[in-house]
């Protein structure tokens, strides 16, 4: 069986990829939560729908999130409250947009976790709707909150002031300076799937951002424990290519919390509980460097521009960890 540690755009494509290598059937993917939040009355997960949409082929390839041929007509009309509502009041709020059939997906979960279904057995309904065959597997059934700590001279508020993931990445689309990162009741929730990653054959650890998508994972208690103990079966996929994001902010949250943004940088992040890291060929001349880290260095294609790649790099992956 094959464990995947996930969050995002680049995991979605990346898993998306091994079920061209592996059977559905023998992957478990560990999700990041810490993006959840609760808008308009609705549980959103946009990372667990993130890698529902893609690997059921129904995301939209131009945005990379939400359902493909979307009609916004919800949206539209709520935006007429918008202009109403009281000043204190956080009702309908327009910067975070829902598809209408995107909403489908939200009532159902909300309506379970209403029920008393924890969101690992939500999670496993909606992904049998969408036929997919592997496991997915939400971090944690408890609350854990990705939060970004502003720095001084930021837009969106005075320095040290929290904001919620969801505003710093869609609200102020992820412009804004951070100074820290935090992942409020980390400390108390319950991680799941400690059993598969103790069992596991591999360990991959997909190319998310490292700070905000993989560590959420990581902050949760066993998780690190496990993956140390068990490192050389541990690969993973360096998110930065030739120093940059290929999608999202982990170039410059990387800089902003003093890591290094390069591939050197994730390596130095990843060491203490992954035996090899993966980079891009734009990244050869560093290979010495990430392995001076006490890790192996495997290049090749990780821009994953067609499934066909994406197959081939969960490939190297999982040849890396065997």
């Amino acid at each position: 069986m094959i464990a995947v540690l996930a969050g995002g755009v680049g995991a979605a494509r990346f898993l998306r990829g091994l079920m061209l290598e592996v059977e559905p059937q023998n992957i478990t993917s560990i999700v990041n939560t810490g993006d959840d939040t609760v808008l308009h009355g609705l549980n959103i997960s946009p990372d667990l729908d993130t890698v529902t949409y893609t690997l059921a082929g129904a995301i939209d390839p131009e945005r990379g999130w939400g359902l493909e041929n979307e009609t916004w007509t919800a949206m539209g009309a709520l935006s007429r409250y918008a202009t109403t509502r009281p000043p204190q009041s956080r009702a309908a709020p327009t910067w975070f947009n829902l598809g209408d059939k995107d909403l489908a997906t939200h009532f159902y979960r909300t309506a379970r976790l209403a029920e008393g279904a924890s969101l690992t057995q939500i999670t496993a309904e909606i992904a049998q709707a969408w036929g997919l065959d592997l496991q997915l597997v939400p971090m944690t059934n408890e609350s854990v909150q990705t939060v970004i700590t502003l720095a001084e001279n930021c837009a969106a508020g005075s320095a040290g002031t929290d904001i919620s993931f969801q505003e710093y990445f869609v609200k102020h689309h992820h412009s804004v300076a951070a100074s820290g990162v935090k992942f409020v009741g980390s400390t108390e929730a319950k991680a799941n799937g400690l059993d598969i990653l103790a069992s596991a054959d591999s360990i991959l650890i997909a190319p998310s951002n490292p700070l905000v998508s993989i560590a959420p994972i990581r902050s949760l208690a066993g998780v690190d424990d496990i993956l140390a103990k068990r490192r050389e079966s541990v690969c993973a996929i360096s998110p930065i290519v030739n120093g940059a994001a290929l999608k999202g902010p982990a170039d410059r949250l990387m800089t902003e919390l003093g890591h290094e943004s390069s591939v050197v940088g994730v390596a130095k992040i990843y060491a203490p509980i992954c035996g090899t890291l993966i980079i891009d060929h734009a990244d050869a001349h560093l290979a010495s460097s990430v392995e001076a880290q006490g890790m192996s260095c495997v290049v090749t294609d990780t821009i994953m521009k067609s499934p066909q790649v994406s197959a081939a790099l969960a490939r190297t992956a999982l040849e890396a960890t065997r």
